[in-house]
This record gives structure tokens, C-alpha cells and sequence, in this order.
């Protein structure tokens, strides 16, 4: 283990959790925390003042008609796309929760061994239903294993203590941060699953499986089995964020199939409305003054489906994105910064 890399020992993960400065937490809250509804609802206020600030600078006008009612024209083609292609990913969802009576069986009773896994863990007599106070159990969990870890090697070489001692402390200092995320958080899945990416737990997996392995024959038999069982609640605290992740996705896209049906009928008539204010010889009916900001209106509505898209996809890419790794395999980590050398025959 390299000296100049220790401090990858202690912490390694999208530890984005509100403490940057205001440039992160606006991202953050763009991305992750903000309401999907307001955040579109600011996208089309940015359209709106971007077309009536581009009108007021000269930028473009609406005094061609035949332009306006191409671009009205192509919107409604757009639109129609846009919610045929929703309502597919809507069937594609659905068609996940189909199937024959055994399929249903395998899952349910899955779902079920993971929940007593969970409370035998816990010590509790039934694992709760709510998201949050699945992860907050398992947090503890965490927390408690790797105290009784520390306590473990107080009697052990120097260097080994120091190291796990190390570690331990930095897994504490994160499960606290995860605990304080949960206990201001709502009994949403969404809550969970957002408290649930900020906690690096594929590193520390990896972490205790390396240091587990390093100092195999150091440890005492009692330090081995709480290594072990800190390993194991690691592994339960990931196959409850996937399994809340994937709740939350389902639920989520699902919620965005509806939104983009609901605002596709209004985005249609309204783009429908912005040609036939020109569909006059004598041009629109409308005074010169008003309609600018009547048509700057029709496009924000025209475009609702899109601001709705934007918002709905920002959140759900960065919740996978963040959370596309496999148990210790993390893409985004970089190899430099590994403070373990993984040697050929290094273990013969």
C-alpha cells in the first residue's frame, strides 16, 4: 500500500451532498433534490424570457406568417413524437411487470429473504417497510459493525491497528452523514435512493475485502469475523439501494409517461393556435404589441413536454450514473488512485 495514497484508504465516492459551494448545490438541486414539476416549470420560464428577450433585442420578430406556421407545423410533428415515443418506454416498463405465476413466486420470495436478512442483521423482529428506515437500520448496522471492528484489533501489531482503526473511523464518518441525509429525509423511495448515492459503499467493500485479505494472518479469529461482518452488511446496504433504485425508476418514468400525456393534448392545440393566428389574410387579429408575448406563451405550452423531458432525464441519468457499479467494480474510478498494487502470484 503506498504511503502518498493513504487518504484513498479513508474515503473514495460521489460524496456530493450539499457542501460545496452555491455553483454545487444549485447542480445538485437541478439534478437531484428539486421537484421534477419545478424544475420544468423553471425551463419553460427560461424559454419564455429567452424568446421575449430575443424579440425586445430584435433578434427575431413574428411578423411572417408562413414562418410561424412552419415552425407551429413542425412543433405539432415534434410533439407527436415526443409522446408516441413516451407512451413505447411506458409499454416497455409495463411489460417488466408481467409475468407467469413461478417468475412472480421466485421474486417475491427473493424480495422476502432479503428482508429477513435484513432483520436478523438489525437484530429487529421485522424489517420496516418504509425505504428510509431500511437504510437507516442497515446504516446503524454499519456504524455498530465497524466500532466492534476497532475494538477488535486494539490489541493487535501497530501497523494493523493503525491501518483498520483508520478505516473504520472513515466508515463511521460517512454512515453519520448518510444518517443525518435519512432523518431529514421523507419515508419516499425517492428520499432513500437519493441518501443511498452519496454513500460510497463499493470502496469500502473493496477496502475490507483487501484489508481482510492483506492481514489474514495478523488478524485474530474474533477481528477476521467482524471483518466478515462488516462485509456482509456492506453487501445488504447495496442490494437495498439497487432494489430501491430500481422502485424508484419504475415509479418515476412511469410518473413521467402520465405528465407527457396530460401536457401533450394542451402542447398540440396550442401549437394548432399559433397557426391559425396567422391562417388570415389580413394577419393575426391580434394587435402588434400583444402578440409577441400571446405567441411567446403558446410556445412555452407547445414545449412543455420537453421541459418535462429534460427535467424527468436529468434526474433519473445522474441517479444511474452514479450508481452504475457492480459490488467493488467502480467505472468512474480512477486507477491511479487505488492504494492497493494488485501483483500476479502476488498471493502464492
Amino acid at each position: 500500500m503506498s504511503a502518498e495514497t493513504d487518504e484513498t484508504l479513508e474515503s473514495y465516492g460521489a460524496d456530493v451532498d450539499g457542501r460545496g459551494g452555491p455553483l454545487t448545490r444549485l447542480r445538485e438541486w437541478v439534478l437531484i433534490r428539486g421537484n421534477r414539476l419545478t424544475v420544468a416549470a423553471l425551463l419553460s420560464i427560461v424559454v419564455f424570457a429567452l424568446v421575449v428577450g430575443l424579440y425586445e433585442l430584435g433578434v427575431i420578430n413574428f411578423v411572417n406568417g408562413s414562418s410561424v406556421t412552419s415552425v407551429a407545423s413542425g412543433m405539432i410533428a415534434g410533439t407527436f413524437s415526443l409522446v408516441t415515443l413516451v407512451v413505447s418506454v411506458n409499454q416497455l416498463i409495463l411489460s417488466q411487470e408481467f409475468g407467469a405465476a413461478g417468475k412472480a413466486r421466485d421474486r417475491f420470495e427473493s424480495v422476502v429473504a432479503f428482508r429477513e436478512d435484513v432483520a436478523e442483521k438489525a437484530a429487529v423482529p421485522a424489517t420496516p417497510t418504509a425505504p428510509t428506515s431500511v437504510l437507516e437500520l442497515l446504516v446503524e448496522s454499519i456504524r455498530r459493525d465497524a466500532a466492534e471492528l476497532a475494538d477488535g484489533v486494539a490489541d493487535h501489531d501497530d501497523e494493523v491497528r493503525e491501518t483498520v482503526v483508520r478505516y473504520t473511523n472513515s466508515v463511521r464518518e460517512r454512515a453519520d452523514r448518510v444518517d443525518e441525509t435519512l432523518e431529514q429525509s421523507d419515508f419516499s423511495t425517492f428520499s432513500a435512493v437519493s441518501a443511498a448515492i452519496h454513500y460510497d459503499e463499493a470502496w469500502q467493500l473493496y477496502v475490507a475485502t483487501q484489508l481482510r485479505n492483506d492481514y489474514d494472518e495478523s488478524l485474530s479469529p474474533t477481528a477476521k469475523e467482524q471483518f466478515d461482518d462488516l462485509i456482509g452488511t456492506l453487501k445488504l446496504f447495496r442490494v437495498a439501494r439497487e432494489q430501491f433504485k430500481t422502485t424508484y425508476l419504475q415509479r418515476e418514468l412511469t410518473r413521467f409517461s402520465q405528465l407527457t400525456v396530460y401536457c401533450g393534448v394542451p402542447s398540440i392545440l396550442s401549437a394548432i393556435v399559433v397557426g391559425l393566428l396567422y391562417a388570415d389574410f389580413a394577419g393575426p387579429s391580434l394587435s402588434v404589441v400583444a402578440l409577441p408575448y400571446v405567441v411567446a406563451v403558446l410556445i412555452v405550452v407547445v414545449l412543455s413536454p420537453l421541459s418535462l423531458l429534460a427535467s424527468y432525464i436529468l434526474r433519473t441519468a445522474t441517479v444511474t450514473r452514479r450508481t452504475a457499479s457492480v459490488g467493488p467494480f467502480i467505472p468512474q474510478k480512477d486507477p491511479d488512485e487505488d492504494p492497493f498494487d494488485a501483483i500476479y502470484g502476488e498471493d502464492r
